[in-house]
């Protein structure tokens, strides 16, 4: 027996607990053209496709929230992430400008290693001779070794190695690029060869 179930007067919008599922509105002459017969255009089914369609409303809103969320979550991770590294480069920054302002007698010259003392006074200065150089004579207390590079900024003498690694790793990259023919993309092949 098919059921058919019509209404003159359709509501455009049918709410089923706290979700309001919006219906096409009905015409009796779309685009102009009147309808002979509207009962197809305008007729209510079975319920439970309304049903249906309010599930597949309300998981529509589910998935987008959840996507949301996911979108957003990354969108953090990054935030917290570039929020280290800007620490990180102001802290790097007032390191090399403290050591660029340590006193020292001779003139700095990039790629070459300096030792830095401390004096009973705290003044900090720089000096070529290491502490093994001295021995068990060194004048004053030893606060560390670091590397001139020739950006003008200072490396640790224990991050050296890691450093120059990287530096190696721009330079291949740069020569492998300059060797390019014009108008190719990036050619990254055997960077880490």
């Amino acid at each position: 027996m098919d059921r058919k179930i019509s209404l003159t007067n359709q509501p455009d919008k049918i709410t089923t607990g706290n979700l309001t599922v919006k219906l096409v509105e009905s015409s009796p002459a779309p685009s102009g053209v009147e309808l002979v017969s509207s009962y197809q255009t305008n007729r209510v089914g079975d319920p439970m496709d309304l049903v249906a369609l309010a599930q597949q409303v309300q998981k529509g809103d589910d998935y987008i929230k959840a996507n949301a969320c996911n979108k957003l979550v990354v969108i953090a991770d990054q935030i917290r992430y570039l929020q280290e590294q800007a620490r990180k480069v102001l802290e790097d920054a007032k390191r090399d400008a403290d050591l660029h302002h340590a006193a020292c007698n001779i003139v700095k010259k990039p790629g070459n290693r300096y030792y830095l003392y401390q004096r009973p006074s705290g003044q900090k200065y720089f000096s070529i001779i290491s502490p093994k150089e001295w021995g068990p004579s060194c004048p004053h207390p030893f606060l560390g070794a670091f590397k001139l590079q020739h950006d003008m900024s200072w490396t640790p003498a224990d991050e050296v190695e890691k450093r120059d690694a990287e530096i190696a790793i721009m330079d291949k990259l740069l020569s492998e690029q300059m060797a390019l023919p014009l108008h190719t993309g990036p050619n990254f092949r055997s960077l880490m060869e």
